[in-house]
């Protein structure tokens, strides 16, 4: 049988670059003629990405699949963790909830089990593809978590893949983290590293070469690249260390201000993105009341634990602080914002919470009972706004069932089922990606623009056509920056 060539990109700490680096990769094999796809055995993210079949992986996967020009799938990414509680999180295998674990519960009781999930997954892939791009989490130098990892070496072990190391040197340090990770791999381990990639460099390059040539003679290792800093592609972002980058403050250049209000359990957070790409908008993070301001839009985005963040809102002051806004900005919630916008969540099983029910912000005739299943479903409608009708679509993902306390207005139907809700100023939706439709996201602003007495914008620019250029534009970057052809030469000789 036909085996498709791998390729593992490990790194020396989260955030160095992998999920980027994976995702290059991708559209780059795609682009050299290879049916190519994306694995991940283990992630834990709060990002989630709904398959066409209606099932949950990573959304760095879905997005990777995408730049290789093929469908997701869960063989993509197995194993789902989704961080619930402090210690605690939900387990999802093959895109379906499987049970809520303990940290020590999962290592212990899952390990093997999980082991037999990822290695069917990646046979199965690897049957249907020429190359796989694996990407690693976290670092493999994790000395008291090697024993029982499942996403990194062990995972080169299965597929029999090289491994290239990634060092960010924007952190700094960038030479003693790839040393000191290849020193604390086991031998057989350390056979498997065959070549670094330094990422988001900045400045002169002849100034590092130095340390390149260095790091070559003292390791044996070759440097694959060095790969300067790229600050305006857009990639949907996985890991919540993305969330550093938004600032708290407004902007008074821009015309309109976002303040997306910001809870510990915070999930989705791409929901934002092209709000933050349109030339108008200044979208910051709130996290505390003295920051929330003067906005002209507050958005609540979803979460992973609805009543313990609509209890931080009262805990650190920002329910009050919301509150006063009322009837004076426009106020949207998506998902586990849409239900924390409501009268009251409740969870008599304790899906989320050990809290039974917990008070909403009361903006929306609603309220919302934790059901044991979760509803994970690409959608498509028309959002409905000022009688005008606009073609969405997005998807759902949530354990939470919603009803109306009194009659109220939808925000969209979906192939003839009324969804979300609009009260006033204030409108809740399921829909993760609605602001990615660009003929809503336009209207919904522009009207914000009108009660501001600014005059509308006609120009918008379009979501997928934007995400395309990306693609392209991260994988010239780094083909520009990396010796693809040793690349190709280290997968071929690591095979025989």
């Amino acid at each position: 049988m036909k085996k498709a060539i791998p390729l593992m990109i490990q790194g020396t700490h989260s955030d160095a670059g992998k999920s980027l680096l994976t995702t290059a990769f991708c559209r780059i094999f795609a682009e050299d003629g290879f049916k190519t796809a994306p694995f991940k055995s283990q992630n834990m993210a709060l990002n989630s990405y709904i398959t066409k079949d209606g099932k949950e992986i990573g959304r760095a996967q879905g997005i990777q699949a995408e730049a290789a020009g093929v469908e997701a799938t869960t063989n993509m990414n197995p194993v789902l963790i989704k961080p619930t509680r402090e210690y605690e999180a939900q387990v999802v295998v093959h895109g379906v909830p499987l049970q809520n674990m303990y940290a020590y519960e999962y290592r212990k009781d899952f390990f093997e089990t999980g082991r037999e999930i990822i290695t069917k997954a990646y046979e199965e892939l690897a049957s249907e593809y020429e190359h796989i791009v694996i990407e690693g989490a976290g670092s493999p130098a994790e000395i008291n978590l090697n024993d029982r990892e499942l996403v990194n070496m062990r995972v080169a072990d299965i597929a029999q893949s090289p491994v290239i190391l990634v060092g960010d040197i924007d952190k700094g340090g960038v030479f003693a983290s790839l040393v000191g990770t290849i020193q604390l791999l086991p031998k057989e381990h350390k056979s498997k590293v065959v070549g670094v990639i330094i990422n988001k460099f900045r400045g002169d390059l002849s100034l590092l070469q130095p340390g390149l040539d260095w790091f070559e003679e003292y390791t044996g290792l070759p440097v694959l690249g060095v790969v300067p800093y790229l600050d305006d592609v857009e990639i949907d972002a996985e890991d919540s260390l993305a969330l550093t980058t938004y600032p708290t403050l407004p902007n008074p250049a821009k015309e309109l201000d976002v303040a997306v209000i910001s809870y510990p359990r915070m999930s989705n957070f791409t929901d934002l993105d092209p709000i933050r790409f349109e030339d108008d908008c200044h979208v910051r993070l709130v996290t505390k009341p003295s920051q929330l301001g003067t906005p002209d839009l507050i958005i609540l985005p979803g979460s992973k634990n609805t009543l313990e963040d609509a209890k931080y809102l009262y805990e650190t002051g920002l329910a009050e602080a919301i509150l006063t806004k009322k009837n004076k900005v426009d106020i949207a919630g998506i998902c586990g914002g849409y239900q924390i916008l409501g009268e009251v969540i409740s969870d008599p099983n304790e899906v989320e919470s050990t809290q039974k029910s917990v008070k909403g912000l009361g903006l929306l005739p609603i309220e919302t009972v934790m059901k044991t299943k979760k509803r994970t479903e690409r959608v498509t409608g028309r959002a409905i706004l000022h009688d005008e009708s606009y073609q969405i679509e997005g998807y759902e993902i949530h354990m939470g069932e919603t009803t109306s306390t009194k009659p109220t207005v939808h925000f969209a139907e979906l192939n003839g089922i009324k969804e979300g809700a609009v009260f006033g100023r204030v409108i809740g939706t399921y829909i993760h990606d609605v602001f990615h439709n660009d003929g809503f996201r336009r209207a919904y602003l522009n009207d914000i623009r009108q009660q501001k007495g600014l005059v509308p914008i006609k120009k918008t620019f379009n979501s997928r056509a934007r995400k395309e250029e990306s693609f392209q534009k991260l994988a010239a970057h780094v083909r520009k920056a990396i010796d693809m052809k040793q690349i190709y030469e280290i997968m071929s000789e690591y095979k025989k």
